[in-house]
């Protein structure tokens, strides 16, 4: 049995033997998982969760590999009124699946007026859902926009107190929050600017938002595309000190004394004199196009700016020291391309951003992609975790539905995607191919193919040739095929190239 950093990945039995009168010839017998699971069950009561003050790297990776993007769950006027959802429903599909940690629960794009009613509302859901999971860590969102409309809220004396500024009866200041030269200005809309972290403005404004997250029961903050919004900063420092300040605020505040911070990191984090800026990272997963197969999308390590393998480590912010920061890879939202289903490259997955792209999937293709994506992180890179979509915006609806919900369809939530039960499947790791085989022999290999396409074992017969080499990273060609039986000849393809 060969093992890869613990996880086993497949079986390579070797032996010489005489067949036919051939004096020696070697049996290659290949098992390629593509959808079963390999890694051992670890039930719930065996996983940490409890910390204070300071997080463990064990018992955050248990968090992380219990995540899920739930935007708008705090937001009980959006869920019930526009988006066709349910607080009742999402507090449930929480409980149910066994999530631990729910990214993007309350957020902003712009629109800060409404901040204070927002806040307002979200406080009895925190609680709500604390009182379902007291582990449950909810996660709020300070992007990278600032608005006009932050010019009608008042900075409180308390912020000004802690940048040791006299205390004034003023409003923030908008103007005063954008780069001097320009840059971002109304990059999003307009009256909607990028944010410059140098100016004290916008680290008064970034340390009320996240100070006023953390006092309804928000333990983790994202800051979005952090590197877009420090041109200025080169060392990061305005970023370190507004973060400190955070984080000195969640001691005594927070409920666990502890802020756990993120952001999108396309250079693979921030590390200064050997320190992480970030508790954690994240990043999209980055999805490319199969060309020859329409609709059809796959990871892959060095496709565009993607994360795998290049999460930067040093010393975390809770003091332990890590080659490798722990991060999400999550099913991220961008916008329209408005050439849905066309393979225009980029960022865009056949002309989706990624949570579209997913969304416009079969339901069974979903299911299937869920449990591949998920191994497909574990097996390549132990830093990562799939960060599972719950809740998120479709720029592209399906057919009129402008909301993706993985919630099991029902009367509450009757536009739900019927991801639930898969989620919750890859988490416990019940899930188990039937062992319904159908025989094939294709140029040499003996394949035996699980009915439902997610075991193939591959037999191929060397003779005089000696054992093989079975390198990991070549088997990421063939570890993403859909269900179909079409896809043995391209199992074969590759397996005869590489062995």
């Amino acid at each position: 049995m060969n093992r890869i950093r613990g996880r086993k990945l497949f079986n390579s039995n070797s032996q010489v033997c005489s067949m036919n009168g051939v004096k020696a010839t070697t049996l290659l017998i290949l098992t390629v998982f593509l959808a079963g699971e390999w890694i051992r069950p670890t039930s719930a009561e065996e996983r940490e969760y409890r910390f204070e003050g300071r997080i463990s790297q064990s018992v955050l990776e248990n968090y992380l590999s219990r995540a899920v993007t739930f935007a708008e769950l705090l937001n009980p006027e959006r869920t019930g009124k526009s988006l066709n959802g349910s607080v009742e429903d999402n507090i449930r599909f929480l409980k149910n699946v066994g999530a631990k940690f729910a990214g993007r629960a309350i957020y902003m794009w712009g629109n800060e007026t409404r901040l204070p009613r927002l806040l307002t509302q979200a406080k009895p859901i925190v609680e709500m859902i604390h009182q379902a999971d007291p582990d449950m860590i909810l996660q709020a969102a300070a992007f990278e926009i600032v608005s006009s409309q932050v010019n009608e809220i008042p900075v409180p004396s308390r912020v000004f107190e802690e940048f040791n500024l006299k205390s004034e009866k003023r409003n923030f200041r908008y103007e005063a929050m954008l780069y001097p030269d320009g840059k971002g200005h109304n990059h999003w809309r307009k009256g909607s600017s990028i944010p410059d972290m140098s100016r004290l403005e916008t680290r008064l404004w970034f340390y009320f938002l996240s100070t006023g997250y953390i006092d309804i029961g928000i333990e983790a903050i994202h800051f979005g595309q952090v590197e877009i919004m420090d041109n200025r900063d080169p060392q990061h420092l305005h970023w370190q000190d507004m973060l400190s300040r955070v984080r000195k605020y969640a001691i005594g505040h927070a409920r666990r004394n502890i802020v756990l911070c993120d952001a999108h990191v396309p250079s693979g984090g921030i590390v200064e004199n050997g320190k992480l800026l970030f508790d954690f990272h994240s990043f999209p997963l980055r999805i490319e196009e199969v060309p020859n197969r329409p609709g059809h999308g796959i990871l892959k390590v060095g496709y565009l700016d993607s994360i795998y393998k290049r999460s930067k480590g040093g010393i975390s912010p809770s003091g332990w020291t890590c080659d490798h920061l722990p991060y999400l890879a999550e099913v991220d939202n961008f916008g329209s391309s408005g050439r849905g289903g066309q393979n225009i490259g980029a960022h865009w997955c056949w002309g989706y951003d990624e949570i579209c792209w997913f969304a416009h999937q079969p339901e069974e293709y979903r299911n299937q992609w869920l449990r591949y994506a998920w191994k497909w992180i574990r097996r390549t890179d132990p830093a990562g975790f799939l960060q599972m979509p719950a809740s998120r915006t479709l720029a592209d609806p399906v057919g009129k539905v402008r909301w993706y919900y993985a919630n099991t369809r029902s009367e509450k939530v009757p536009f739900g995607f019927n991801q639930e039960d898969t989620i919750k499947s890859i988490w416990e790791k019940k899930y188990t191919p039937t062992a319904n085989y159908e025989n094939r022999n294709i140029e040499g290999w003996q394949i035996k193919l699980n009915k439902d396409f997610s075991v193939c074992i591959c037999i191929r017969y060397y003779r005089n040739r000696g054992e093989k080499n079975l390198v990991e990273n070549k088997l990421t060609g063939i570890d993403c095929f859909r269900a179909e039986s079409a896809d043995v000849k391209g199992i074969v393809k590759t397996l005869s190239a590489h062995y």
